[in-house]
């Protein structure tokens, strides 16, 4: 978005306002008023948290006795009462990085703004989004409790419905839903799963 585009923009303009680190920040508000995911002293994880926007919604709403942790392979910069770990949501050993987080508790919602490494190539950059919600998934799968919920973006394409039904076979509710703050020309698309079954 060119420079003066950007200045024009609402929600550009609301999370400087509000002293929030991204615009998206406000996906979040919008998923969470629809669909109730993070609720006061629930455990959040934040996959491809960086830079933290959708940390410091979570932990407003947590409140002091929940527990948000974001991970990035990107620095994050320091957020209160957050924890962040710099490493892959890929890699293996994330899942009992989390668990030392928690004591050994299971969380109750995985949320995953994360987006590839942009190529331009439609198709490719497509394939890459999906295989970053299915590690969302995964995760998510090992670490939520019974009952949890799930938030993942994804860009749409061909691959997108058989993901869609891979999250309506694991949760009680599935959901497909373009929040008012993503961009008009965006083709992302954000995944709400509710009530893990498995």
């Amino acid at each position: 978005m060119r420079r003066g585009k950007r200045r024009r923009d609402h929600f550009w303009r609301e999370a400087k306002r509000w002293g929030y680190r991204s615009r998206a920040s406000f996906k979040l508000i919008q998923i969470n008023e629809r669909f109730g995911v993070i609720r006061e002293g629930y455990k959040v994880l934040d996959l491809g948290a960086s830079p933290g926007g959708w940390l410091q919604v979570a932990k407003e709403i947590v409140g002091d006795r929940g527990t948000v942790i974001g991970v990035d392979i990107l620095p994050i910069d320091p957020i209160e009462g957050v924890f962040t770990l710099k490493m892959d949501m890929r890699r293996p050993e994330l899942v009992d990085r989390i668990m030392e987080l928690t004591g050994g508790e299971k969380l109750d919602t995985v949320l995953s703004d994360a987006s590839p490494n942009l190529s331009g190539n439609w198709s490719l950059d497509h394939a890459r989004s999906i295989d970053l919600a299915r590690t969302a998934l995964r995760v998510s799968e090992n670490l939520l409790k019974r009952g949890g919920n799930f938030v993942v973006k994804v860009f749409q394409g061909d691959m997108y419905n058989e993901f869609f039904e891979e999250v309506s076979d694991r949760f009680r509710f599935t959901k497909a839903y373009t929040p008012r703050a993503s961009r008009k020309e965006s083709a992302e698309i954000y995944v709400v799963g509710k009530e893990l079954q498995i």
